[in-house]
């Protein structure tokens, strides 16, 4: 194996941080203490003065705030049960604890704040006026807050304005259709449409079921 030879350098020691003295005593690639802090620095082949350690300070004997460069959060607030840390952009300081149902709102500066939260999500309302088609939408639950919200397509399509609800296929799943003995409320029966009842049928007073023509309603 071929021999590898290293230049020898040599090691200064210093009591002051400052690299100024350094940099003119170091030779490029000698090395240099500050036998006070443990800082050890080296002088690369630019000239300049590098630092390339530090000695470990023990946490027990930190006094006063430890700095974030040093993965402190450089402030003294102790912080209370529930709060959240955030930066102050010096420092990390922590919020109070906020009250059951709240969140954490900001202004985009500033410390973030808690408060109940108003408006946005989900709300019902009973609409019957609307006259284009919706999707409706079906939980993944039966109570509580739904973790999962699934919504139909074109092929389930419900109108307000009329209670149509239109599907591609309706299947009776245990072998029965159920229709109302009574026509309560006037309707037509569009062009391109026929409709069927089982009867006997009775239309309510004052209501009508008009036929497009070329259609038909067959009651059975």
């Amino acid at each position: 194996m071929a021999a590898t030879n290293y230049t020898p350098i040599s090691l200064y020691y210093s009591t002051t941080a400052s690299t100024a003295p350094l940099a003119g005593n170091l030779t490029n690639g000698e090395l240099a203490i500050n036998i006070t802090d443990g800082k050890l620095f080296y002088k690369d082949n630019g000239g300049t003065v590098q630092t390339i350690a530090y000695k470990n300070t023990p946490l027990s004997t930190v006094t006063g705030t430890l700095p974030v460069a040093n993965g402190g959060t450089n402030g003294t607030a102790t912080p209370t049960a529930g709060g959240v840390s955030y930066g102050t952009g010096t420092a990390y300081a922590f919020t109070s604890a906020g009250t059951s149902g709240q969140i954490l709102t900001s202004n985009g500066s500033g410390a973030p704040t808690w408060a109940t939260p108003s408006g946005g999500g989900a709300t019902l309302s009973n609409d019957t006026s609307t006259a284009s088609n919706l999707y409706p939408m079906f939980a993944a639950a039966t109570s509580g807050v739904p973790a999962t919200v699934y919504t139909s397509n074109a092929k389930y399509l419900y109108k307000p304005s009329t209670g149509e609800l239109v599907a591609s296929v309706h299947i009776s799943g245990n072998g029965i259709h159920v229709n109302s003995a009574t026509v309560s409320a006037s309707y037509t029966i569009a062009s391109g449409n026929n409709g069927f009842s089982v009867g006997p049928i009775t239309v309510a007073s004052g209501q009508s079921v008009t036929v497009s023509s070329g259609q038909r309603w067959v009651v059975i």
